[in-house]
Formats: C-alpha cells, structure tokens, sequence
C-alpha cells in the first residue's frame, strides 16, 4: 500500500530506496534510522522512535489495524492519539506535534494520511463522528476525473485513490465506481510495454507508463479494498493479462495488474526490485509485501506464493530498521495469505510490533483450522498466552511511497 511523499529538500537529504510510509521513512544514506529532533518529543501513544514528522499518523494507523487484523485490542492511548490529531475539518496532517492547536493554513494535511485513520478508526470501531467527518472532508476532495491527489488540489494518482477508496469501503460506503473506473482508465493494455500494469498517473502528455507500486495499490482499489485485504475467489479459468475491444473495467484492471505484478518479480520470481538513479537495484521489501497482498486479494494465492516465502526469509531485518509500519505491512501480507504471521519465517511479526509501541490492552483467542501431516483437520488456539535494508512499500508503504514512472 505505497507512495513516496517526499518535498525535494527531504529527497535530497535523504537516500531511501523505500519505507513503508506514505511521507516516507527517512532512512538515512547510512542505512539508519534518523532520531527525532531536538525539539520533537514523541509522545507515549506513539508507535516508532523515529521521527513523526512525515509519517506519524500513517505509520500509527498501520500498526493499529495491523493488531486489530491479528485480533487484538489495541492501547487506548495509542488509538486516542491517532484520534487527536484529526482536523476540525476531518482531515489528517503527516503529523501535527500539537494537536491541541486549531489546523492553520500552515499544517498540510493529505488524503492519505487522512484515508489510512479511517481505515484504522473504521475497524476499531467507536469513533464514528471522527471517521464520518474524515470521509465527508475526503469526498470533498475528489478531483473532476473521479480519483484523489495527494493534497487537495493535487492531480490525481493511483496510490491516493487507491488508499481513499480502502478508506470509504472501510467506512461502509458503498463501491466508488469513477473512481475504480479511473484507475481501469490508467491500466495499460497487455500488449504495450508494461502490459497489465497500473500507471501512477499519466505524464504531460498523457501517457502511461507501468509502475509496480502504483499497480500494486490500483489492485486493491479497483477490487474496492483496504490494506487488510482477504484473499479473493481465484479465476475459474487460466489467469491472464486480457485485452478486451471495450474499455477495461475495474475487474479486468484488478485482474491484469495482479498478472503484471507477477511478471515483474526478478528473475527468480522471488521479489520487486527498486533503485535510486545510478544505485545498484535491490530488493524492494514494502512494494513487494504490498504485492503479494494485491496478488493475494485478485485470487490468486498461488503465484504470491514464491515471493511470500522470500519475504519470510529476508524482509525481517528490513522490518527491524524500518520499523511499525513495515512490520504492518508483513502481517497484512500474512494475513492476505492465509498465513500465521506469528510465525513467518520462525519470527512473530507480532510480538515484534507491539514492542515498537504501547502494549495492547488484550488479545482475543482465534480458532484457526490446521492440517496435519495426513490432512485430518485439527484445531488450535492462539490467544494471549501465546502472544507474547531498503525496500519500498505500497500501500514510503507511500502509501505507501510515491514514485514517479
């Protein structure tokens, strides 16, 4: 779920092949994690030591519904701080370090920011006046040809309409049609360079040009879903990327982009990759954790396979240094699959968030089918005694990340 929302001067004093943040993760050149600064103090609800400053209520939101996803409750103080720093209006900064503050024309809030809150307010439930003042100030924001921008105003792009689009299927409104029909509009055909993929958004000139992470939240919006996507009904038939006389519809575009995400794993079939200009490519964590869940949510479990075993065996110490969100975003990947995050790879992607921030209030005991070596189904309980690099992410995971093709 990802889109790179950087200001030049943050992209020039910052060297990150990715994050998973929508502002970004300021992962310095070293490879570290930049302290907050002298006069920011984190405050205690908050998940991450690093500095909030382009990605506190993004990296917030994640690690809320990601416990939530994993079936438990999480801190009130951490929720009331994600709740307190909404807008009169509805709407959401990056961060505001003092919330108790009116929102001048100085704090500039966003649609993703603002659209991840919801998705996270939204399924913990009981902040509806926060949540329904959030969607009405995003639908006031809707751009002439159907999507969103990143700020209000701002042309429009695949990544902010996809995550606002999981924001109002999360709130319980009912399918965006222009907008999913947008995002059908920017999938490229099969047989172009870049076949089935989703564009960021078309250049000057309007043309497409592919872009996984773009495609990747385009997936999940088109199929009108959230970062916390289930996996979908996999196609009857052999799957595809389908060019159809008529134009696309959100359907066929979910349905091409998943196939395309697919195709441009590496050479092994095993991850994205992504690069700064004239860097070596590497492997992209966050875009390729948000892959496996747009390829998951399409159906088709089966190809998102491979690359969520590679994940399993390398995306840990990405997650590590990355922190909150990108551990979100592997227990979303998880949970799109069908799998216990709570044991991905021989790590507890759980465990390992909640010591990120404040410690839940409770877990609720989950009853999952397993089989075992003879396929005889057993059951299990995981309740609360048992809960104890670089890359990009979609969904920097900006959300999130946003790159221009």
């Amino acid at each position: 779920m990802t889109v790179l929302r950087r200001s030049a001067a943050v992209l020039a004093a910052t060297a990150v092949i990715g994050a998973a943040t929508p502002a970004m993760t300021a992962t310095a050149a070293d490879g570290t994690s930049p302290s907050p600064s002298a006069s920011t103090v984190l405050p205690s609800g908050l998940f991450g030591d690093t500095d909030p400053k382009y990605d506190g209520v993004w990296r917030q939101s994640l690690a809320l519904l990601a416990q939530h996803t994993v079936g438990l409750t999480p801190a009130t103080k951490a929720v009331d701080w994600l709740a307190g720093q909404q807008c009169a209006d509805g709407s959401y900064a990056a961060f505001r370090a003092e919330p108790a503050a009116a929102c001048g024309a100085k704090v500039t809030v966003d649609t993703n920011s603002t659209a991840a809150a919801v998705q996270a307010l939204a399924a913990l439930g009981g902040h509806d006046d926060a949540v329904g003042k959030a969607v009405t100030w995003l639908k006031a924001q809707r751009n002439k040809d159907g999507g969103w921008g990143y700020t209000p105003g701002s042309p429009s792009d695949t990544n902010s309409t996809g995550v606002v689009i999981g924001a109002l299927t999360a709130a319980g409104e009912s399918t965006d049609e222009a907008a999913a029909g947008l995002l059908a509009k920017w999938s490229l055909h099969c047989d172009a360079a870049g076949g089935g993929g989703i564009a960021y958004q078309p250049d000057k000139n309007g043309k497409l040009a592919a872009n996984a992470d773009a495609t990747a939240a385009g997936v999940l919006g088109a199929l009108g879903k959230g970062f916390a996507a289930t996996a979908g009904k996999a196609p009857e038939e052999g799957y595809a990327c389908e060019n159809s006389d008529k134009a696309l519809t959100p359907a066929d575009a979910a349905r091409n982009g998943a196939e395309y995400l697919v195709g441009v794993m590496d050479d092994h079939g095993n991850h994205l990759v992504s690069a700064l200009a004239g860097a070596k490519p590497q492997p992209d964590y966050g875009n390729t954790a948000d892959a496996v869940v747009a390829i998951a949510a399409q159906g088709s479990t089966k190809p998102a396979r491979q690359p969520y075993a590679w994940l399993e065996a390398h995306a840990v110490p990405w997650a590590k240094q990355s922190g909150p969100a990108a551990y979100a975003e592997l227990i979303f990947a998880a949970h799109a699959m069908g799998a216990d995050p709570r044991d991905f790879g021989g790590t507890n992607l759980v465990t390992a968030l909640n010591a990120t921030g404040p410690a839940p209030e409770a877990a609720a005991a989950h009853t999952k089918e397993k089989k075992d070596s003879s396929g005889t189904s057993v059951w299990w309980i995981v309740g609360t005694g048992l809960v104890a690099g670089i890359g990009i992410g979609f969904l920097f995971s900006g959300r999130r990340k946003q790159r221009q093709p």
